[in-house]
């Protein structure tokens, strides 16, 4: 049985200061759980996060990362940067680094295996566009980008990397994948992972959903067979509604 996983991807939001209040609501509205809770905060507030959230039941990844280990790349971070202040994750190919960044399937290839090189579990992001889903070509789309994202990546290796279906359409719009279309997709993802791997490694493998989670649609969204978790974006700005949508887990 597959444990749920709910992360908390802040984008480039929230102050040290605001990190701070954030974390420390959080930490206070958390009770034991068996299901595992992971911020993304920007990395201005990582090493302040990873203070914060020492003993707690709360992980910590990043947003992004290179592929390199270091040189001439103004503006970027390394994967070894990510691990000094305390990043077990990363989020890697989210549809903004594709979308506003330019970011090629291959080239989030890379940064998955430079991500697994230094034991950092990848938090690989694949979906959809709205003009993709109404040319009826969503599953070619995951396809190509699950594929090359995880080409080369061992079977061992991928039953430790998350995948996280992302339909872009449904990002900070409020509009949400129904928990029936959420959940083609989630098992499509699964039976890529079997022909490429095998049932075994497929079935460790979590898949989370992300687009406009709130604690109102987590439960039903988080109710079907391969949906493992949610990579939640504006929810998890504010502590009632990110908590809210792990206790819709847990009932």
């Amino acid at each position: 049985m597959r444990n749920k996983v709910i992360a908390g991807n802040w984008k480039m939001n929230n102050s040290i200061e605001e990190s701070v209040k954030l974390i420390s609501e959080l930490k206070q509205g958390l009770n034991e759980t068996d299901i595992k809770v992971i911020i993304c905060p920007p990395f201005t507030s990582l090493e302040t996060a990873n203070a914060l959230i020492k003993g707690s039941q709360i992980e910590l990844g990043a947003q992004n990362m290179h592929n390199e280990t270091s040189g001439a790349f103004t503006g970027e971070i390394s994967a070894s940067m990510l691990k000094s202040v305390g990043c077990k994750y990363v989020i890697l190919g989210h549809s903004e680094r594709r979308a506003i960044f330019g970011e090629s399937n291959e080239f989030i290839n890379k940064k998955v295996h430079k991500a697994l090189s230094e034991n950092l579990i990848p938090i690989l992001c694949v979906g959809e566009s709205l003009e993709e889903r109404e040319k009826n070509i969503t599953k070619d789309v995951v396809k190509k980008q699950l594929l090359v994202g995880l080409d080369s990546v061992s079977s061992d290796q991928a039953e430790g990397i998350i995948i996280a279906y992302e339909p872009v359409w449904a990002i900070g719009t409020g509009k949400t994948a129904s928990p029936e279309q959420a959940q083609e997709v989630h098992e499509f993802i699964r039976t890529l992972l079997e022909e490429k791997y095998s049932k075994e490694t497929a079935e460790k493998v979590i898949i989370q959903y992300g687009g406009s989670v709130k604690p109102e649609n987590a439960f039903e969204l988080l109710s079907q067979k391969d949906i493992d978790g949610a990579l939640v974006g504006g929810a998890c700005l504010k502590a009632d509604s990110f908590l809210g949508i792990i206790k819709a887990v847990k009932n």
